[in-house]
């Protein structure tokens, strides 16, 4: 899971201190991470022991949206809070479905930028920049927005587990969907507390008190509105899971995520 940033000062990385992307990277078996890192995806493991899992999930249903959106014609793509690079990266799984694929990806981890720009680029079609997602102006008028991303073709808004960490994220994507054209398309995986609500609220605990972030899981209801003008495609708002789903869950192995892909 990762968040905001600034175009602005490149301050020094904070090591004492988890974040977000790095935690993310733990749990998917990652090495870009430190022991901040680390305690914290341990003691959120200790009382949700499918965090990893979901984390996998969230990665897997990525996958899914973007061979849906790609396969619709959408060749441009904004990786909104994209944290560190890993297996099937988005321009890599866009590259599979659809030749020509233009991808920024935006994050306020230097650590996740540098890795980005040494890893991700290719052939020109993807930049690296970075940004603080709750400022859509500074992203939409940067140098790398304006070289690869069309106002006048269909994006893709990608959110990938990163929504929860914003209290006014309904307003961020209507700026952000706001000049989107018609046939873009939104994705997004967002925590819930609707499986596990005591555990999850534990974890959001143990989020602030270690990292200063706060986590705002939200239900059903309030992820179907995010969606805003796009159109849910079918399934629509379906819970994540890297098993078979069913109608009840062990304790333990609740999901606590949800995924959405929707069209405009």
């Amino acid at each position: 899971m990762t968040t905001v940033g600034t175009r602005a000062p490149e301050t020094r990385l904070a090591l004492h201190r988890p974040g977000p992307a790095r935690v993310q990277d733990y749990l998917l078996g990652g090495k870009d991470n430190y022991a901040a890192d680390r305690e914290l995806a341990l003691r959120l493991l200790e009382v949700l022991p499918q965090a990893a899992d979901a984390a996998r999930a969230a990665r897997e249903f990525l996958a899914r949206a973007v061979r849906l959106v790609a396969g619709r014609g959408v060749r441009q793509f904004l990786d909104l809070g994209c944290g560190l690079p890993t297996a099937g990266n988005l321009h890599e799984l866009a590259a599979r479905h659809i030749p020509g694929t233009r991808i920024v990806y935006v994050d306020n981890d230097p650590l996740v930028i540098a890795h980005a720009r040494a890893l991700m680029m290719d052939g020109g079609n993807v930049a690296a920049l970075r940004a603080d997602i709750r400022d859509p102006d500074a992203i939409l008028d940067s140098p790398e927005v304006r070289r690869l991303i069309d106002p006048a073709e269909p994006v893709a808004l990608v959110f990938s587990s990163v929504l929860h960490f914003l209290p006014g994220a309904a307003d961020l994507l209507a700026a952000l969907a706001g000049p989107a054209a018609p046939g873009s398309a939104l994705v997004v995986s967002h925590v819930t507390a609707d499986f596990a609500p005591i555990a999850i609220t534990e974890a959001a605990r143990l989020y602030l008190e270690a990292s200063d972030i706060p986590l705002f899981p939200r239900g059903a209801v309030e992820v179907a509105r995010l969606l805003g003008p796009f159109r849910p495609v079918s399934p629509g708002l379906v819970p994540l899971t890297s098993g078979p789903l069913a109608g009840t869950f062990r304790p333990g192995h609740e999901p606590i995520m949800y995924g959405a892909v929707g069209l405009r």
